[in-house]
């Protein structure tokens, strides 16, 4: 087999994506091989467009321009009604709309899904990833972008996995026009927050379904970020509708009817009522364990590590897409620089990417440490 300049992805989602495309700008055969035999669909809904995800879309020839919806201010809710203005410009998008989009430049027949990986082999100046249904894949550089829950990082890194952070994100999506209009007027193209003790909400406009920017067709997003306990209280709230332990998240609708319910009733004690309006116009919310992780190395022979299957920093930093597609920019760069010497070029970009990852990471825990323990573990309720 012809292996020249050939590249394989561990994951299909974004990270790997942002890879694929990228790779394949500057002149690389490159296959995906995801885990999962369906169609990905949207994991944790918004995404703040960051100028990484513009400068990934624009080196791999993808229409950028209209992305996402514009939010022209902050707004800070307070407790007595009132509400602080900050004037600052952002660019919200949708994780389907990125998806969709780089998905439709990823050429099909080179993107396999239900493909999962057991095992990787070096051997002289090749790679090679072996597969449960028993294929194998060989080539010259082999990315690992298969996310929090990475086979790659724990082929090579066995002892380091994602740690519990302390709290959990509730999550939820609202079409526009299920949300009263008082309520919309406030939430409308403006990044909104309210913060109380030990806790925070935030929520923007992002595209509706089928990536729409159409007035009335678009979607609030909202993130809630409340305190639990690892040992006496996440198990439960990670145990799903049907019985199941869940690693990490409940997605959509698969949320156990007593844990939403739980949720709900803590909304309507302590939040403002905008926000109370906006959870109870929620029809399925989903909750995710946040995370810290940090790996010291990159690189590992031929095997490079990208996106969260690397660094999984902390949702305040807005950064984990941005960083996949930095991780990606790099990457490129870096093989172009060297004359596509995969080595030399591994060495090159590991050191800077390291550094990336670890001021996330750093950054990301001190804002989440600020926002949720300031006043020690608990949750607050008035």
């Amino acid at each position: 087999m012809n292996t020249e300049r050939q590249a394989i992805v561990i994951g299909g989602s974004l990270a790997g994506l942002f890879t694929g495309v990228l790779l394949r700008s500057i002149g690389w055969h490159v296959d995906i091989y995801e885990r999962s035999p369906r169609t990905l669909s949207s994991r944790g809904g918004g995404v703040v467009l960051q100028p990484d995800v513009v400068e990934a879309f624009r080196m791999a020839d993808i229409p950028h321009q209209n992305l996402g919806v514009m939010a022209k201010e902050r707004y800070y809710l307070q407790r007595n009604g009132s509400i602080q203005t900050m004037p600052m410009s952002q660019t919200l998008t949708s994780w389907n709309s990125l998806y969709n989009s780089l998905k439709r430049h990823f050429p099909n027949e080179h993107y396999h899904q239900g493909k999962c990986l057991t095992n990787l082999q070096q051997h002289d100046k090749q790679v090679t990833a072996l597969f449960a249904d028993g294929t194998q894949m060989t080539g010259d550089l082999l990315i690992g972008a298969d996310g929090l829950s990475s086979t790659v990082r724990q082929i090579l890194l066995p002892t380091y996995d994602p740690m519990y952070a302390g709290y959990v994100g509730y999550r939820g999506l609202v079409d526009e026009k299920d949300l009263d209009p008082e309520t919309a007027a406030i939430m409308t193209e403006r990044f909104v927050f309210y913060q109380f003790r030990n806790s925070h909400i935030l929520q923007y406009v992002i595209p509706g379904e089928n990536e729409s920017l159409v007035p009335g067709e678009r979607r609030f997003n909202w993130v809630w970020y409340v305190n639990y306990d690892e040992a006496t209280e996440l198990p439960r709230i990670l145990t799903d509708k049907n019985g199941k332990r869940r690693d990490y998240s409940i997605p959509p609708g698969m949320m156990a009817n007593d844990i939403e319910k739980e949720m709900r009733s803590y909304a309507s004690r302590v939040l403002v009522p905008p926000f109370q309006k906006l959870i109870a116009a929620t029809k399925e919310p989903f909750v995710q364990a946040i995370l810290d992780l940090g790996v010291p190395n990159m690189m590992f022979g031929r095997v490079a590590l990208v996106g969260d299957s690397a660094f999984i920093p902390r949702p305040h930093t807005a950064a984990s897409v941005s960083k996949a597609a930095a991780n990606a920019i790099a990457l490129a760069d870096a093989l172009v620089e060297n004359n596509h010497n995969v080595l030399n070029a591994l060495k090159a970009w590991e050191f800077d990417q390291l550094a990336l990852g670890m001021h996330l990471w750093k950054r990301g825990r001190d804002l989440g440490e600020t926002s949720q323990f300031v006043y020690g573990k608990k949750r607050w309720d008035k």
